[in-house]
């Protein structure tokens, strides 16, 4: 068996965990307006009057006011200089207003008037004219403000959005590696419950319960659990099957703290592994460590894909996107959404640069057999890729 998986119960393995969480701290309101300013100065350089925030991470990333987009438009216009401005229902003022963390007027629509109409207004009153929307706005509200207000050129706001977002703040890697700290804890906790005919139901509601348990109020962000052939398939199965001896195993999960997202995959495998999956096991392994190699400051984030690609294709996987091989990218950028820019995908030419942070997953796909995902999160510092979380130790004995 290897070491490490099975022989535990969920109710011993819920009591040893605790909470994670002491010492860490939200972002504080000096950053958001450090992230203000630093959104109009890219603001000024590209020749933006003003930008939409959507209600979403975009909106809390920069004035910090948490609201879950939804039909109703509640947003705020950053002009170029100084403060934002609100746009809200009015019925839900007394709510927004409490979930303030940067000061700004609020300007509210009642439920038969046009939303739309009022931020034209607003930005009429501005003479703003080169507009950006956030990009994760739905259509119908990107849509709305260009009928509204014809006069205005809108565009992408990626620029600014991805232009600030992109680069981690040092509050913003300590909740980040907490956060992986939190899931790789429940990874290990998860691995010694399993034994022959569990459900992937049952796992996925221990790893949410033991997510809570270190400490993350919602659970767990998200959660992938995958047994034998079922795990070929990078984001699952219909009717996933029921754990078996000499399956592999693939877990993926994560959970939020303050807002910040983890996301680790851990394989391997439930009894003893065989030749090809020993094999597989080990070259997912050293696909991944040539990713995290090549991730050097300057170097086209695509790069970091063709490195590990190229591991895979000279051992016959492959090639492209041809299985047996890697179907996806190696990796994605990752902070208040799981996937955020940039990527680590061919044809990608962002220059790696000091905070940022990555997924590093080149999965091995094996269809009717078994898939591997080795994955673990690094961020750039000045000096090169540094690990948030080390990677799976062996294939005999994944956790160390």
């Amino acid at each position: 068996m290897t070491h490490g998986i099975g022989g535990s119960d969920a109710a011993t393995e819920l009591a040893r965990l605790q909470d994670m969480t002491a010492g860490s701290t939200p972002i504080e309101d000096s950053e958001f307006a450090a992230r203000l300013a630093q959104a109009q100065a890219l603001m000024q350089a590209i020749g933006l009057d003003a930008v939409y925030l959507n209600a979403g991470t975009n909106l809390y990333y920069f004035t910090g006011t948490r609201w879950s987009a939804s039909e109703r438009l509640v947003g705020a216009l950053v002009p170029a200089t100084g403060e934002p401005v609100y746009i809200a229902p009015a019925f839900e003022l007394g709510t927004l207003q409490g979930f303030l963390r940067v000061p700004g007027e609020v300007h509210c629509w009642e439920e038969h008037e046009n939303p739309y109409q009022l931020c034209a207004r607003l930005l009429a009153n501005s003479g703003a004219r080169e507009v950006g929307i956030d990009e994760s706005a739905p259509f119908f509200i990107a849509g709305g403000l260009q009928q509204a207000a014809p006069d205005c050129h809108f565009q992408s706001a990626t620029a600014v959005t991805a232009g600030c977002r992109m680069y981690k703040s040092a509050a913003e890697l300590a909740l980040m590696q907490r956060a992986k700290d939190m899931t790789l804890e429940v990874h290990r906790a998860v691995a010694r419950i399993l034994r022959p005919g569990i459900s992937t139901t049952e796992v996925s509601a221990f790893i949410d319960a033991a997510h809570r348990q270190v400490g993350a109020p919602a659970g767990s962000y998200f959660c992938i659990v995958l047994f034998g052939p079922d795990s070929a398939f990078p984001h699952g199965v219909a009717q996933p099957k029921t754990l078996d001896e000499g399956d592999m195993v693939l877990i993926d999960t994560g959970c939020q703290l303050h807002g910040y997202i983890s996301d680790i995959t851990r394989s391997y495998v439930f009894g003893e592994p065989t030749a090809q999956q020993r094999e597989i096991w080990n070259l997912e392994q050293a696909a991944q460590l040539a990713a995290f190699g090549a991730a050097q400051i300057g170097v086209p984030c695509g790069s970091v894909d063709d490195a590990a690609r190229a591991v895979l294709t000279a051992a016959g996987l492959g090639p492209d996107y041809a299985l047996p091989g890697l179907p996806h990218r190696t990796g994605h950028g990752i902070g208040l959404d799981i996937h955020e820019w940039p990527y680590l995908v061919r044809g990608d030419d962002t220059p790696l640069a000091a905070g940022m942070c990555f997924s590093n997953e080149p999965m091995i796909c094996v269809p009717g057999a078994f898939g591997v995902r080795h994955e673990d999160h690094f961020y750039m510092t000045e000096k090169g890729p540094h690990w948030f979380t080390q990677p799976a130790h062996s294939v005999d004995d994944p956790f160390g």
